[in-house]
């Protein structure tokens, strides 16, 4: 239970922060690497490989939010392995990462105009 409270509480942040950003151009130029939930989720069972495939699938089209929101929702599932949760971990701060560089270059590109 706790997993999944804490899975809510940060796609709750992650849905407040992010709302009312729309892509711009710094974050459809920022590629994030999916390969390590790609790797580790090869064998999994169907149904968590399907909701780490729509992650994948949402990085590769620089959907960022819905990436994060799948990410989140997947490490919230008690069956993962331990490289499963390091791999959505890994995925997920990568996706931060890009997600506030491009942020912060919209907030300044603003404060110009």
């Amino acid at each position: 239970m706790k997993p999944l409270l804490l899975a809510l509480t940060l796609l709750a942040v992650l849905a407040t922060t992010l709302t009312g950003c729309g892509k711009s151009a710094s974050v459809e130029n920022t590629k994030v690497d999916p390969s390590p939930v790609e790797k580790s989720f090869a064998g999994a069972d169907d149904a968590i490989k399907a909701a780490a495939t729509k992650a994948v699938n949402a990085i590769n089209s620089t959907d960022y939010t819905l990436a994060m929101a799948e990410l989140l929702k997947l490490a919230a599932d008690p069956k993962l392995t331990d490289p499963q949760k390091r791999a959505v971990a890994e995925v997920l701060d990568r996706l931060k990462k890009a997600t506030d560089g491009a942020g912060k270059e919209a907030a300044g590109e603003a404060d110009k105009g």
